[in-house]
């Protein structure tokens, strides 16, 4: 064997047991954990993540970790700390004691190019975290590159992600400026992408976590448990559902969820039954940025799901104070305005207990408490001495979403001693771009039918609304709760026909109708009227006392119109006239809805024969409030003193001025008038008057199918 082959030979074993030499020290540190490199891998991990990060509770102290290499960064350490970032007065983001950290090299150099950060897997005794986000974005969950990146979305969206984590007891500091939401919670969790549900020895799966403090303002309590904790974190979390059952109260609300989840932080995916209660429904809209109205306390259980950023609800049972309501509803936020879509039913619906939101007096409830006198008259619907409701209307409300609700109730209770309910309602709501309109309106009341469609466009800041309503067949004697003491016949009876057209505009009911504009007709078919109540119209003493003797009868009406007109809220009429066999009655003047005051006139005009009567028009004046009556002083003051003169010559020529022959031209007037405008109303039904607001041309959104 010569030289030349000799030496390459010896250059191998040299380069071969190197290489061995290599491996064995290699092997040794990796065994012993690199103690030497604590140091360095402070510098190391701090430049990648470009934070502080320390692994000795005490920089004077030799850090007491085992660091492991080969195939990812493996630390075992008594103590990891990694900084807050520079803008933060947080002293740390995580803190974790007898903790086990396991980065991968690749997940290091993509979180340093402001990737979310996978934490392969973190175990700890303890582990504390600050977590926070400004509101102009920047987030202690930002690494490498991107720390000054703003991250604006509702939901955070670069938080770390994990494939294991176990943490006997962990405490969590979250402030979040932009969703305004500041929370502290204890927890403890067992986790990872293979750790099967009886637990990592011998510890039961799942996470325990009870928080509180605020959202949106509002005081927040969090008590949640799961079976499993990865699909919180983990980026493959969409593969997974796991059990989650959920106790909170945000503000006065309360809410309680069992079913499944796949993505407990972004509720992804979410499935299952719940139940939620509170003094209001507008305490559960506040927090969740949708607009709900101030009501009596409610309760509501039933089905839930979320797929990706749209919600579906099904509400089995829901009660608002004394009505009963079911339905079923999408929520869409992914549109410039928010999408609600879907059915509401119901048996029974209690318009109070919609109180201020519909303009009518809130409920008084034992469960809701005092409030204090400025936030009393807040909630006050009527200026005082007034009755028509004057709370202004939430229009930056009726801009925040738009809606496409089919409306169907049994029973809507309008809150009126007098007037009964309507059974049922059925219409179509539809809010488009700040317009609301109830489409295909249609109920029953009186054995009767109303229809037609109402509209408030609240695009500006003064809200317009339009009604056009026709009503046909309401018997006056069922629909007005007309029961008298003496079990006497109804006041009125007959088949109530007609029609409004009308517009108006303002901040609130009041307002809407101190500007009314357009018109309103109606008849009465085959109807009756109180003899007594014709003749107490005309004062008619003799027979009224007759009545009062043998009892009262029910008169037939031979015609009855009603045609109003209305400018700036007052309501003329053109025509008001009631005929009867007996006396023909019509009414002039005015009704003020700006002032809420009348000055009407009401005359009757006998067809017969009485012995004693004063005939005098009566005067119906005052404000809706506090209505008066008086006789018109100058027929009655004539007939009067004509009786006292008479009565010097003698008692008994003293009725004389008080006999009354019956105006039979008159009460034809009257008759052929009446019978005149109602062939007019038969042949021309329809009111001029603006028509509804138009929504924009864009397309409803269709209503919500039922969860299954």
């Amino acid at each position: 064997m010569n030289e030349a082959t000799v030496r390459p030979a010896r250059w191998g074993r040299i380069a071969g047991a190197a290489v061995l030499v290599l491996v064995v020290a290699i092997g040794v540190c990796e065994a012993l954990g690199w103690p030497f490199l604590a140091g360095p891998m402070q510098q190391w991990l701090g430049s990648a993540l470009q934070r502080r990060v320390s692994l000795s509770a005490d920089p004077a102290t030799a850090p007491r970790v085992k660091i492991h290499l080969l195939g990812s960064v493996d630390l075992n350490a008594a103590f990891i700390e990694i900084g807050a970032p520079a803008w933060s007065a947080e002293p740390y983001m995580l803190r974790a004691r007898d903790a086990r950290m396991k980065l991968g090299y690749g997940d290091l150099w993509r979180a340093r190019g402001g990737e979310p950060l996978r934490i392969r897997e973190l175990r700890a005794a303890e582990l504390d975290s600050h977590i926070e986000r400004r509101a102009d974005g920047r987030a202690s969950w930002q690494f490498g590159n991107q720390t000054d990146t703003p991250d604006t979305a509702d939901t955070p969206q670069r938080l770390p992600v994990f494939g294991r984590l176990q943490v006997d007891a962990g405490r969590l500091s979250y402030r979040d400026a932009l969703i305004v939401a500041d929370l502290d919670a204890n927890y403890s969790l067992v986790e990872g992408e293979r750790v099967s549900a009886a637990g990592v020895q011998g510890r039961a799966t799942g996470l325990q976590f009870v928080g509180k403090g605020s959202y949106q303002k509002q005081p927040v309590r969090i008590e949640l448990k799961t079976n499993g904790v990865l699909p919180v974190i983990a980026e493959d979390a969409a593969q997974i559902a796991l059990p989650v059952m959920l106790d909170a109260r945000i503000g006065g609300a309360a809410l309680s969820f069992n079913g499944t989840a796949t993505d407990a932080l972004h509720l992804t995916a979410l499935k299952g039954r719940f139940s939620v209660r509170g003094p209001s429904l507008a305490s559960l809209g506040d927090p969740l940025n949708v607009t709900l109205p101030t009501t009596p306390p409610f309760r509501a259980q039933g089905l839930v799901a979320k797929e990706g950023v749209v919600w579906n609800a099904v509400f089995e049972q829901a009660t608002i104070g004394s009505s009963r309501l079911a339905g079923a509803f999408t929520y869409d936020p992914r549109p410039a305005r928010p999408v609600l879509a879907g059915r509401l039913s119901g048996t029974k619906l209690l318009l109070a207990d919609l109180g201020p939101s519909v303009g009518a007096p809130a409920k008084k409830s034992p469960a809701v408490p005092e409030v204090t006198p400025t936030a009393a008259a807040q909630r006050d619907t009527a200026a005082p001495g007034h009755v028509l409701p004057n709370r202004e209307f939430d229009l930056p409300s009726l801009r925040a979403m738009d809606a496409n609700v089919l409306v169907d109730i049994d029973n809507l209770d309008l809150g009126s001693t007098f007037l009964e309910p309507l059974k049922p309602l059925r219409t179509h709501l539809v809010l488009i771009d700040g317009v609301l309109t109830l489409r295909e309106l249609e109920a029953r009341t009186g054995q009767g039918r109303l229809f037609g469609s109402v509209g408030l466009d609240g695009r500006a800041a003064v809200a317009k609304w339009t009604a056009d309503l026709r009503w046909s067949g309401v018997r006056l004697e069922s629909w007005i709760r007309q029961a008298r003491a003496d079990n006497g016949p109804p006041w009125a009876t007959g088949r109530l026909e007609g029609q409004a057209r009308v517009a108006g505009e303002g901040k609130s009911t009041a307002a809407i109708l101190g500007s009314l504009r357009g018109g309103v007709r109606m008849q009465v078919k085959d109807g009756t009227v109180s003899h007594l109540a014709v003749e107490a119209v005309g004062l008619d003493i003799a027979q009224g006392l007759g009545m009062l003797i043998k009892g009262d009868d029910a008169l037939p009406v031979q015609c009855s119109v009603v045609d109003l007109v209305a400018d700036r809220g007052l309501l003329k009429p053109r025509a008001l006239v009631v005929d009867t066999r007996d006396s023909t009655l019509w009414a002039d003047g005015s009704l003020s809805l700006a002032n809420e005051s009348m000055d009407l006139r009401v005359v009757a005009s006998p067809k017969d024969f009485s012995p004693l009567a004063l005939r005098t028009p009566v005067h119906i004046q005052g404000t809706f409030a506090k209505p008066s009556f008086s006789l018109e002083k100058g027929p009655l003051a004539k007939r009067v003193g004509a009786a006292a003169l008479l009565a010097l010559l003698s008692p008994m020529a003293a009725i004389l001025p008080l006999i009354d022959t019956g105006s039979s031209d008159d009460a034809k007037q009257g008759a052929d008038t009446c019978r005149a405008l109602s062939q007019r109303i038969a042949a021309r039904p329809a009111l001029g008057a603006p028509p509804p607001p138009k929504a924009p041309a864009r397309a409803a959104p269709k209503p919500a199918a039922p969860l299954r």
